[in-house]
């Protein structure tokens, strides 16, 4: 069973990128919302085809004050494999020794013949690494589609910025204060 929750608090991994340097979860986000992909693995065709369609929404996350990772339960050279086979230009971690199916206990027990796949799942996350929406991805249609990421992204900053909406008069009311009781 996944001990993957809304509500809970992500490790913060460290892994390598495809070239061998290592990220932090934490580091990837900064202050802006994360949407984690945990891929099966670079065996997996589903895999390449839903990657594929990530990067539409790829091209959308930097105005929108939003990251993009996927980690692969493969070595560095498999996980590069799959970035370049789709096309990507996110990042991409290696968890080659399978830190992250371990801890979140997604390992795939159905395959039986790739030891190192897991269940696969996309996590909103808002800053500091707080899971916000689950997706479960073992079925190809649980995973989500650019466009049900951009209205979840949309409901969470909705709910999480005072300023979503910039023209009601208690953001304009934030906003004045901030600026008085800014230095001169």
């Amino acid at each position: 069973m996944s001990k993957i929750e809304v509500g809970m608090t992500l490790p913060d991994f460290k892994l390598p990128d495809e070239n061998g340097v290592a990220h932090t979860l934490s580091e990837l986000q900064g202050d802006d919302l994360l949407v984690l992909h945990l891929s099966r693995g670079e065996h997996c065709p589903r895999e390449r085809q839903h990657h594929f369609e990530l990067l539409r929404f790829a091209r959308w996350v930097p105005v929108a004050f939003t990251q993009l990772v996927s980690i692969m339960p493969n070595s560095e050279h498999d996980t590069y494999k799959m970035k370049i086979a789709t096309g990507a230009e996110w990042t991409f971690l290696a968890d080659e020794r399978l830190e992250v199916r371990t801890a979140l206990e997604i390992d795939e027990y159905t395959d039986t013949h790739h030891d190192h796949a897991v269940v696969p799942h996309t996590l909103i996350l808002s800053p500091g690494l707080k899971v916000e929406k689950v997706y479960v991805g073992y079925w190809y249609w649980g995973r989500p589609s650019a466009e049900r990421l951009w209205a979840d992204l949309g409901e969470l900053l909705v709910r999480t910025k005072a300023d979503f909406d910039p023209t009601t008069p208690e953001a304009r009311a934030a906003w004045d204060a901030e600026r008085a009781a800014a230095p001169a």
